[in-house]
């Protein structure tokens, strides 16, 4: 997996951040989005995120980012 990759969620997580569901619990799996970065490092230095990869999914017109697990989500084919 790598920047840019196509990924989808494969196991349940909870956001409470999804546009269209707003403070409400939102299952995220099954959704499918790009990786936008794989955090390792800070300032140059590296780090130990528990979240390290960063997925941006399209949800209508709006964008919703969120921080995984590599366990969490799977690439799939473009």
């Amino acid at each position: 997996m790598e920047v840019g990759s196509r990924v989808r969620v494969k196991e349940s997580v909870i956001v409470y951040h999804h546009p269209e569901h707003r403070n409400e619990p939102f299952d995220m799996k099954g959704s499918e989005g790009e990786v936008l970065d794989i955090i390792e490092e800070l300032d140059g230095k590296p780090i130990s995120a528990n979240l390290p990869v960063q997925v941006i999914f399209k949800v209508g017109k709006k964008k919703l980012r969120a921080h995984f697990r590599p366990e969490e989500v799977e690439a799939i084919a473009d």
